[in-house]
């Protein structure tokens, strides 16, 4: 999903033209501000007209507008706002309704257009929501998207059970190799989409390569979508999604569809999300860094067969992520890791941990693990899950912020618990066959 995370080269074709979605991907910005001081920055509702001084008034943190509608001037006000096409932010005559936009909704939109280094970003209820409003402003019947064997399990159910229902056409391929998604180029390809990285596999794919005709944000990605519930909220108790563009058509289209299906994150979740970003930066760091000690320690294990994050040199996209993650920040806190034993060793593992929380979800300050074959992504064909590379196997895990010392032990006990019965069973099916 988005995440990020995860999108796509939404080649959309403005009749003639591209247009490249990534999930998951965060483009670098061009204010000549550095990330950290980005986070930490105070969000704005606006940046025009009188509405700044009489909303933001002087607190250093962002009003809660719980209004679902707003006081009219006068009724030349009221029809001035009902007259104007769609935007993303509101202009000197500002809100009328919710649905339609709200103050507390823009300050952490402008948050997040500022770390993407994007002209704008819209906020919505749900990650998912983010993903299904950023295809469907663009697709429409008869049109071709491309999307990768390794996808989201919520993006795959939406491709299978509505975008094909509704006549659109779908074609999947392994997004680490770029040379099949242009083998996949139809006349009516609308739509190319990655998520980079690829969840849970951690696979990279190579957006520079995948976008290099394409001439838009900073990595000629024209759409990013992130779901903001994972890293950007960061604390389990926000659920919104996230698009980015400095395409100006394309998000007024996308703001027609937030307005009519009513998606627009809520006030009290984007105050939430516009404080979870203020301490991005620092939560980060230390989920890199924990993430990066945990993957040593788990490739070394006896209980596991291989592990795959972009900061060990045995991962396949080592390189490339060399190149895709900030210097010298880390590379995430997500892994992934074969156990030995299979399906019931894997299983076995994810409910024997005592620190580290069984849970779906990712990006948060406390560890969470899961099973992605028999949990979120258990609705993907089992023969498209493997040419992903999801075998039954794989566990994912989401590294939080404790002492790493804590969530290496709590996997070690689990670890060699499921070795210990996996030898017994072992010796009881060798006992049984003589």
């Amino acid at each position: 999903m988005v995440s990020l995370a995860q999108l796509q080269r939404l080649v959309v074709r403005r009749r003639t033209c591209s247009y490249l979605f990534v999930a998951n991907r965060s483009f670098s910005s061009k204010t000549g501000v550095e990330f950290a001081t980005r986070c930490a920055a105070v969000p704005h509702h606006t940046d025009k007209g009188d509405c700044e001084q009489s909303l933001a008034n002087e607190g250093l943190a962002v009003p809660i507008m719980f209004g679902s509608t707003y006081r009219l001037k006068n009724a030349d006000h009221g029809a001035r706002l009902h007259s104007k096409e769609e935007t993303v932010y509101a202009d000197e005559d500002g809100w009328v309704y919710t649905r339609w936009g709200n103050p507390t909704n823009e300050a952490a939109a402008r948050s997040i257009a500022a770390l993407e280094g994007a002209k704008s970003s819209l906020l919505f209820s749900s990650g998912m929501n983010s993903i299904t409003g950023a295809l469907l402003s663009v697709l429409k019947a008869g049109d071709h998207a491309i999307f990768p064997h390794c996808v989201y399990g919520g993006t795959s159910e939406l491709v299978h059970n509505y975008l094909n229902n509704f006549g659109i056409e779908t074609t999947f391929v392994d997004s680490t190799n770029i040379e099949e998604y242009e083998n996949a180029l139809r006349p009516n390809t609308r739509v190319m989409y990655a998520e980079s990285p690829a969840n849970p596999t951690m696979r990279l794919t190579d957006l520079k390569r995948l976008a290099e005709h394409i001439r838009t944000l900073d990595l000629g990605i024209d759409v990013s979508i992130q779901s903001a519930t994972k890293y950007l909220g960061g604390h389990s108790d926000v659920l919104a999604g996230v698009i980015s563009s400095n395409d100006e058509r394309y998000m007024v289209e996308a703001a027609k569809y937030q307005k009519i299906f009513g998606s627009l994150l809520d006030p009290m979740q984007s105050y939430l999300l516009a404080r979870g970003i203020r301490t991005l930066d620092v939560r980060m760091e230390r989920h890199a860094k924990n993430a990066q000690q945990i993957a040593e320690f788990l490739e070394k294990h006896e209980g596991v067969d291989r592990v795959f994050y972009p900061g060990l040199e045995s991962h396949p996209d080592y390189e490339l992520g060399q190149q895709q993650f900030r210097k010298g920040k880390g590379f995430g806190g997500m892994l992934s890791f074969l156990v030995k034993g299979g399906l019931n060793n894997a299983k076995f593992i994810v409910e024997n941990l005592d620190v580290i929380n069984l849970a779906v979800s990712l990006g948060s300050v406390e560890s969470l693990i899961e099973h992605p074959s028999s949990m979120t992504h258990t609705m993907i064909p089992k023969e498209q899950r493997e040419a992903g590379g999801l075998p039954d196997s794989l566990v994912r895990l989401s590294v939080g912020i404790e002492d790493p010392i804590d969530l290496i032990n709590d996997l070690d006990q689990a670890l060699k618990a499921s070795l210990s019965l996996q030898n017994t069973e072992e010796t009881l099916e060798a006992s049984s066959a003589q």
